[in-house]
């Protein structure tokens, strides 16, 4: 198995991201190997840092170009085929590596993944999934959390079993409790799209639809998926990520808590596209690129994207 990662992507790159690859690379199994793409010349001595046993995990992959974080998407993605954002996705498709993972341009991954692996065929809108996790235990997956900040309801609804299949098959839960975020339990409650969305995500017999959840429910552990719109979604998921940065402050110290911080699993992933892709903060940290590695190859060992584009076939 080999996980590509953008070295050039985030604030802090190339350094933190090289750290972060370093950190991983030192625990991973024989059969993983993490392809680092950037400016070669740059990243020799940053790998070099790294223990015998590390560096040999690493292949370096050489990108004259970097996707700046302001740059237009599609306009860099077409000026710039040879940015490491370019080639990551060129290997992806080509299937020289498994999965793709950047701390970059948010945009340019999104497009990317929807210009050279493309959607799967049925998927009305790809998402990104966020990872909540719950006083219970475990995480919830969270969908849209920003590619889409409009929905129609059949968009909702196809969250939902996008969602299930997700949870279902890289979390290994059986029959994942689905939940429409809204105003109110209620069934009449919400938008005319809210209302709209559950009527269509109580009809779907492949799902486990329990109904409408509100805000409060947040991290109360009774779902297995929330589904919501981009907007509404990733203004709570950013709100939620904030109540580590927020209790730190406050030199406040809860093992709960700590599980709200974005380096705790470290990365989103693009859902209904042919391809394991994976979008970090641009503010990642090297324990959040250990992390974003690992959901990588967790998301590889379960198939997850085939076992979705053979359930929407």
């Amino acid at each position: 198995m080999k996980i590509a990662v953008d070295a050039m992507g985030g604030d802090f790159a190339p350094e933190a991201i090289v750290d972060g690859v370093l950190l991983a690379a030192a625990e991973l199994p024989e059969s993983v190997a993490i392809v680092l793409i950037g400016k070669q010349a740059v990243l020799e001595p940053l790998v070099h840092k790294g223990t015998a046993g590390a560096r040999a995990r690493i292949e370096l992959v050489n990108a004259d170009d970097v996707i700046e974080m302001s740059e237009h998407p599609t306009k860099a993605l077409s000026q710039k085929p040879n940015s490491s954002i370019g080639i990551g996705f060129k290997l992806l498709k080509d299937k020289q590596v498994q999965a793709f993972c950047s701390a970059g341009n948010t945009g340019a991954m999104h497009v990317g993944a929807l210009f050279s692996i493309k959607a799967i065929e049925g998927v009305l809108r790809p998402c990104i999934a966020g990872f909540v996790p719950q006083i219970t235990g475990g995480h919830a997956v969270i969908l849209d959390i920003g590619a889409n900040a409009d929905c129609k309801p059949e968009m909702l609804a196809q969250f939902g079993e996008i969602g299930s299949l997700y949870a279902q098959h890289t979390f290994g839960i059986d029959r994942p409790r689905v939940a429409l975020m809204n105003i109110g339990h209620e069934e009449q409650k919400g938008s005319l799209v809210a209302q709209a969305a559950h009527q269509l995500l109580k009809d779907n017999r492949r799902i486990n639809f329990i109904g409408n959840m509100e805000g409060g429910d947040f991290f109360a552990g009774k779902t297995d998926v929330i589904v919501t719109d981009g907007f509404t979604g990733n203004t709570m998921f950013k709100l939620g990520e904030s109540f580590y940065s927020m209790a730190a402050q406050r030199g406040i110290s809860d093992e709960f808590i700590d599980k709200t911080n974005y380096e705790s699993v470290g990365g989103s992933p693009i859902l209904g596209v042919n391809g394991n892709v994976i979008i970090a903060h641009g503010i990642s940290s090297p324990l959040a690129i250990k992390n974003m590695i690992g959901l990588a190859i967790r998301q590889v060992e379960s198939d997850a994207y085939t076992k979705i584009a053979q359930a929407l076939s």
